[in-house]
């Protein structure tokens, strides 16, 4: 089961963050079809924040088909979004985990690297388009 975290500095609203966690989770592979997702009153207890909140995300995403909530039962995921080139992910993992230990020996805290790593992500991403 997924278990949620909030980054209140990331400058993206609490209901954002938990529907990006599903979709990630969902591409990752890490939820599947047929997974239940917390409960509204688990996740209200473990984040301190307001149910709507939960609620909010959960809409969005069975707005976007990824899941289904059942009355009394729970929501459930009812689609994925890993595709075929997960089996690609192991060796992905374990390069970034190797760029992500060199980037701490060279000093960079977790701010920095996810700085580095955006700003390089987007670069990369507009000379694609260009």
């Amino acid at each position: 089961m997924i278990e949620f975290h909030l980054d209140p500095q990331s400058g993206v609203s609490p209901y954002m963050q938990l529907v990006r966690q599903v979709r990630h989770a969902l591409r990752l592979d890490m939820l599947r079809e047929g997974d239940q997702l917390p409960t509204v009153k688990d996740v209200v207890a473990q984040l301190a924040i307001n149910p709507n909140t939960v609620l909010k995300a959960y809409r969005e995403l069975e707005h976007e088909g990824l899941v289904a909530a059942r009355p009394g039962v729970g929501t459930f995921v009812t689609r994925t979004l890993a595709d075929a080139s997960l089996a690609a992910l192991g060796p992905l993992r374990l390069d970034l985990r190797r760029w992500l230990a060199k980037a701490r020996r060279a000093g960079l805290d977790e701010e920095s690297i996810e700085a580095l790593f955006l700003t390089t992500f987007r670069a990369e991403a507009e000379e694609e388009i260009a």
